[in-house]
């Protein structure tokens, strides 16, 4: 990774540029760089990195009709050119909405891909339902803090697992109860749950099947290959993959302006120190969420 000067052209048709205020760093941008994601982002080299951003609109294509220079947005690069890891960006109109005026730019570049994977994962493929029960393995991740404020502001009741060192933080944001998972599961809360969602992959196909109620569903975001192709055989189970559409990133930035989507901000720096942050978050010193 390495900071670099570069020209951007005119946004074209359907697009937008840009002045980036804050973008926030989730583990697919390290993948990304590892090449774990050229089949979704290419192989070409050197590339921009960079996805989740809040900012303001510089100018607009032709076609753009939500946006006008000026506005605050949030919103995410394309997957094939990244590039919120900068003063500015081109992104395509349908990846950004506007900022709510609530959040500060730091809170809104948080949002885009974790909101918009836990809503896909409990909304769209869990069909959650008020009054459901939801289990979130890895419940203070990113996509875990999402999903259990997206499930309780949906009139559902929630159960989390946790490092043994997260387990106040877990009950301070509501969940309960809380399990540390360096223990065992209780018996208890066999087929309990109507979603069970595994948001960093260490539930066992095993584990997931035994707390999902008939009916209910078993959904990751980091799959392991056995789990991926368990997804294609099984109803209940489902692999879910953040990719924004304007209808869900509106309801997300709606949750959050409303104060129902709360996530935490481990650390923020500048855009200078951006290579140094990345790479201890890859290296797990760092909690995530950062801008």
């Amino acid at each position: 990774m390495r900071l670099e000067l570069c020209d951007l052209p005119p946004p074209a048709r359907n697009e937008i540029l840009v002045r980036v205020k804050a973008a926030s760093v989730n583990p697919f941008d390290w993948k990304v760089r590892l090449g774990t994601m050229k089949f979704m982002t290419g192989r070409r080299l050197p590339r921009a990195m960079g996805s989740d951003f809040s900012g303001v609109a510089q100018s607009v294509g032709a076609g753009v009709t939500r946006v006008q220079v000026g506005d605050e947005v949030l919103g995410t690069a394309p997957f094939k050119r990244q590039g919120a890891f900068a003063e500015q960006l081109i992104t395509e109109e349908k990846r950004v909405v506007r900022k709510p005026a609530t959040l500060s730019f730091e809170e809104a570049a948080t949002l885009p891909t974790v909101g918009v994977t836990a809503w896909l994962a409990l909304v769209v493929k869990g069909q959650l339902k008020p009054g459901q029960r939801v289990f979130v393995n890895g419940a203070l991740g990113g996509v875990g803090q999402a999903a259990v404020h997206i499930a309780k502001a949906l009139g559902a009741s929630v159960t989390g697992r946790v490092g043994p060192s997260a387990l106040a933080d877990a009950k301070a944001i509501g969940i309960d109860p809380v399990l540390d998972y360096t223990r065992d599961i209780p018996a208890d809360l066999k087929k309990r749950f109507d979603i069970v969602l595994d948001t960093n992959g260490s539930l066992t196909p095993a584990q997931g099947e035994a707390l999902v109620k008939r009916g209910g569903f078993v959904i990751d975001t980091n799959p392991s290959a056995q789990k991926f192709i368990r997804s294609l055989f099984s109803r209940r189970r489902k692999f879910v993959f953040g990719n924004p559409t304007t209808e869900v990133l509106q309801k997300i930035a709606d949750l959050a302006g409303s104060g129902k989507l709360p996530l935490s901000i481990g650390r923020v720096a500048a855009l200078d120190d951006a290579i140094a942050l990345i790479g201890d978050l890859e290296a797990g010193r760092v909690r995530d969420r950062c801008c």
